[in-house]
């Protein structure tokens, strides 16, 4: 199993890092050729408007939906904000991949000055990770709550499709890569 990590923006090395240690093969992904190659793909947190501007410069939108629609994503904070069908506080002409059924509002729980380690409930243990100008989940009614935050919840799932507001790999945190991980092997088989 291979998986791609786009490579536009943001902290895509701190994620290839994060699968190594779990022992599965990654490549960044930067051009639709590279896409073609992996079988999951994870979109890193970063910044939304310039990893949107990044995709679309170097033309990746239709690939990167297309993808979506048939494999496994992963993405956090900012690749969540990717995925989402509705964005609060977008800019204007902003482009998104989409098809996460949830409404998110971007830099929700604060600006880099308000950024926190926490940890959050997946129900079975709770880990630490990081909120940096973290988006909030403001609808979560279409899909499965897989972590929770003071109740509210962070990370989601709908199909193949997983999305969190927080960073996992910047505090090590291991849970949802591998919850997303075992999907990709159900999936690909």
């Amino acid at each position: 199993m291979l998986i791609g990590v786009l490579g536009l923006q943001g902290d895509y090395r701190e994620h290839q890092k994060l699968l190594n240690e779990l022992g599965v093969e990654s490549i960044k992904v930067r051009r639709a050729s590279e896409l073609e190659k992996v079988d999951a793909l994870i979109i890193p947190g970063g910044e939304s408007t310039a990893m949107s501007n990044l995709a679309k410069s170097f033309g990746l939108f239709p690939a990167l939906r297309d993808f979506a629609k048939a494999k496994p994503v992963l993405g956090t904070c900012a690749g969540m904000i990717m995925l989402a069908d509705d964005v609060e506080g977008s800019i204007p002409g902003q482009e998104f991949i989409g098809g996460l059924p949830i409404k998110v509002s971007r830099n929700a729980y604060g600006g880099q000055t308000h950024s926190f380690e926490s940890e959050v409930d997946f129900g079975t243990l709770k880990e630490k990770v990081a909120f940096i100008r973290a988006p909030r989940i403001l609808d979560s009614s279409k899909v499965e709550v897989l972590a929770t935050l003071n109740g509210e919840a962070v990370a989601v799932r709908s199909g193949h499709l997983f999305g969190a507001s927080f960073h996992p790999e910047i505090t090590g945190s291991k849970f949802l890569h591998n919850l997303f991980l075992e999907h990709c092997k159900i999936a690909k088989d």
